[in-house]
């Protein structure tokens, strides 16, 4: 319902107007009195079009136009008078007003004017709207997915990018756990300053204490000069500790009094130094079962998952497979200096049924090695290597139909029994014995089955076995 305010000091035009309006659908309101009308739209009242008399006695409609416009710039002003003047109509038009028009004027006339005042309105929305969709969409360029998971990711990444509090990510590796981390920070008041990252699994302890915090000449053996560490690198800015988990009891502690105070001090040094940082957290272990284990402290736990975030698997959004080997064809095959490949369907549906384990990065790695070693101009499903084609993870539905050119019974029992043994493995993470009794054969039988479905390797490269058979 679209909502329009007359404005007139005669009674007479009030009433006209608001009848012909209504007859058009639309919801009416009128005074005779402009200061009221003013009063009307000051307090929020939803009014999307006001159409005012020029000339009124104690405010005139120019100044009920200016008045309006510093209200809601978006309010549609139609202006009306009897004593029409070039310098008027170029003073209200110059203010903000959509037209003007010149009485005695046809019913037409005002329909037409009213209508296509809207219409203007709406398309100037859709505009805006399509614009703020485009601006979106380019933060988010470099994650890529339409699955409810990630639309959740993407809605928490812009309501939280603007705050100041302490973010955990957490998701396997590959997921793009960097990528969000980098998306808050473009999307935040920080992004003009630094987004620097430390891997707190690839150093040392004495190595990371002093890259995090830096040190003073002469702390250590080989420390020549003052140096300057990340934190003080990232002020103003975001800091993202990646595999936090990997970090020694020492170095938490130290970690702990940087999310409490913002303060810390450089290795070697006694003097405390103050940082602006926004910290963002990132692991792909089970914190809270490290805390259980008392191999992460609590309190540094509890301040690092002020708001958590999570990144579900590849697998689990299986949807956003097709979109995401789009983006890497057109990214891989530009690196290549050669125009995007086609992909046919067969290859799609393989690597929808792939398990990924390595997760997008993984996908990446697989798409440009076919990008690169593809002669044609399609990917097939030759094109893709052995270990996919031959270790997807089956259906577990099969059909009760049988088609009139017959079916292979074989192969339809063989792909359920394999699907049946990688569920029952993972299912036990990876101890054969247990999956042996989970399924009520012999270990013997079981390694049999692995090895007829050549199994073991894809149970290895998904990480599922590599432990103790027990």
């Amino acid at each position: 319902m679209r909502n329009i305010l007359i404005v007139d000091d005669e009674q007479s035009m009030c009433d006209f107007l608001s009848i012909l309006l209504e007859g058009e659908g639309y919801s009416v309101q009128s005074t005779c009195n402009p200061k009221a009308a003013v009063t009307l739209v000051e307090s929020g009242a939803e009014i999307h079009m006001v159409i005012t008399d020029l000339k009124m006695p104690e405010m005139d409609g120019i100044q009920v136009l200016e008045r309006v416009k510093q209200v809601n710039s978006e309010i549609l002003v139609i202006m009306i008078t009897a004593f029409a003047t070039t310098e008027n109509a170029i003073d209200a038009m110059k203010k903000g007003a959509y037209d003007y028009l010149t009485k005695p004027f046809k019913v037409d006339e005002i329909k037409i004017v009213v209508r296509k005042a809207f219409e203007s309105w709406d398309l100037k929305q859709e505009n805006t709207r399509l614009k703020s969709q485009i601006q979106t969409q380019a933060k988010f360029e470099s994650i890529i997915g339409v699955s409810r998971e990630m639309k959740q990711i993407f809605e928490t990444i812009s309501r939280v990018s603007d705050l100041n509090s302490t973010i955990l990510i957490t998701g396997e590796s590959g997921t793009g756990k960097e990528l969000v981390a980098r998306a808050i920070h473009m999307k935040s008041h920080r992004k003009g300053n630094p987004f620097v990252t430390v891997n707190c699994g690839a150093l040392p302890e004495n190595l990371l204490e002093s890259e995090l915090f830096g040190h003073m000449r002469g702390a250590f053996t080989g420390a020549i000069q003052n140096k300057e560490g990340l934190f003080e690198v990232a002020d103003g800015g975001t800091f993202l500790l990646d595999e936090v988990a990997e970090t020694t009891p020492a170095i938490q502690v130290k970690l702990l009094r940087v999310l409490n105070d913002k303060k810390f001090k450089r290795v070697g040094g006694t003097r405390d130094i103050s940082v602006n940082v926004r910290i963002i957290a990132a692991t792909n272990r089970d914190l809270e079962g490290m805390v259980e284990d008392r191999s992460f402290r609590e309190d540094l736990f509890y301040r690092l998952n002020v708001i958590p975030v999570h990144l579900p698997p590849l697998r689990e959004r299986q949807v956003d497979i097709p979109l995401l080997i789009d983006h890497f064809i057109v990214k891989c095959s530009r690196a290549c200096g050669r125009e995007p490949l086609n992909v046919d369907q067969d290859a799609i549906n393989c690597l929808m049924e792939y398990h990924w384990p390595g997760n997008i990065r993984e996908l990446e790695n697989v798409i440009e090695r076919c990008v690169a070693l593809e002669r044609s101009d399609t990917i097939s499903l030759e094109s893709l290597p052995a270990f996919i084609r031959n270790r997807r993870i089956p259906t577990l539905n099969p059909s009760g139909d049988i088609p009139p050119e017959g079916l292979d019974l074989e192969e339809i029992v063989g792909n359920y029994e394999k699907a049946i043994l990688i569920k029952a493995l993972k299912r036990t993470n990876g101890i054969k014995k247990d999956a042996a009794d989970l399924l009520k054969i012999t270990f013997r039988s079981l390694r049999y089955r692995l090895k007829k479905y050549d199994l073991e390797e894809y149970i290895n490269s998904n990480d599922v076995i590599g432990r103790q058979e027990r």
